[in-house]
């Protein structure tokens, strides 16, 4: 379904862009309690891990733990990070052009520029969250109604910018 905001008045575009903000740092948080999760739960079978008459055993044991560990803990740096975009994404006013905090819709794709979240279902609508440092993004920055771009040799136009 596509979102069509052209008639609205710039006070719904608005609270449009807000409501879409708060489900993009609930869905971080969520990630982050995740992740932060994992890591603990590494951490703890690390810990655990018996020393037994197989020391090789142990010792691989453990190190897989750590790894999954570190793993986990980058994942969560990460997401630390699109958190941070997040919150500095101004959506209190109606953008003219493609900039952080702009729902860009192209068609039956539509984004928003903020950080990394990727694809989620928002009201009537599937959004697509992403960085304004994404190749897409960096492509529809500074982009008003009517531009177009050419992403993985497809021709995009912009329909509206809000």
């Amino acid at each position: 379904m596509s979102l069509d905001f052209t008639t609205r008045p710039d006070t719904e575009k608005i609270n449009f862009k807000k409501r879409l903000l708060n489900a993009c740092l609930a869905i971080i948080r969520e990630r982050m309690e995740y992740t932060a999760a994992q890591v603990e739960n590494a951490q703890l079978a690390a810990n655990s891990v018996e020393k037994s008459s197989a020391g090789d055993k142990y010792e691989t044991s453990r190190a897989m733990s750590h790894l999954e560990k570190d793993m986990y803990a980058k994942q969560l740096a990460q997401t630390r990070q699109e958190l941070a975009l997040l919150m500095e994404t101004n959506c209190s006013q109606v953008n003219l052009e493609a900039a952080k905090g702009a729902v860009v819709v192209c068609g039956q794709d539509i984004f928003f520029l903020a950080a990394g979240l990727g694809k989620f279902q928002f009201e009537e609508s599937t959004i697509l969250v992403l960085s304004p440092f994404a190749p897409m993004g960096r492509l529809l920055v500074g982009k008003k109604a009517g531009d177009e771009v050419v992403f993985n040799k497809k021709r995009v136009v912009i329909e509206q910018v809000f």
